[in-house]
């Protein structure tokens, strides 16, 4: 079994910045791909950004520029540096990764628990 934690959501004012973080736990082989997706109520979940274990990255259009995603492989990790936030950037935000458990041959999608990210004056 692996766990998702994410942590580092909060409120902030517009301009300002938040670093989410992601930790995978468990009994894990592999981790391929990581991003991390936002949702607002009533809407579908959207990406936010990806990174592949080599280190490529992609971003939605509406926060390139603005966040930066990275990861650490040794520490199975995965950070989202948000900066400039704006109010629409308010969501609650979801690690993802794409992870082969410790004796399994196959990758499995796992979602962490989400943290809110409120942007506000």
């Amino acid at each position: 079994q692996v766990q998702l934690v994410e942590s580092g959501g909060g409120l902030v004012q517009p301009g300002g910045s938040l670093r989410l973080s992601c930790a995978v736990s468990g009994r894990i082989g592999s981790i391929n791909a990581m991003g991390w997706y936002r949702q607002v109520p009533g809407t579908q979940r959207e990406l936010v950004a990806s990174i592949t274990r080599d280190g490529s990255t992609n971003y939605a259009d509406s926060v390139r520029g603005r966040f930066a995603i990275s990861r650490d492989n040794a520490k199975n990790t995965v950070l989202l540096q948000m900066n400039s936030l704006k109010p629409e950037d308010t969501a609650v935000y979801y690690c993802n990764a794409d992870i082969r458990p410790l004796g399994n041959v196959f990758y499995r999608n796992n979602w962490g628990q989400g943290t809110q990210v409120t942007v506000s004056s």
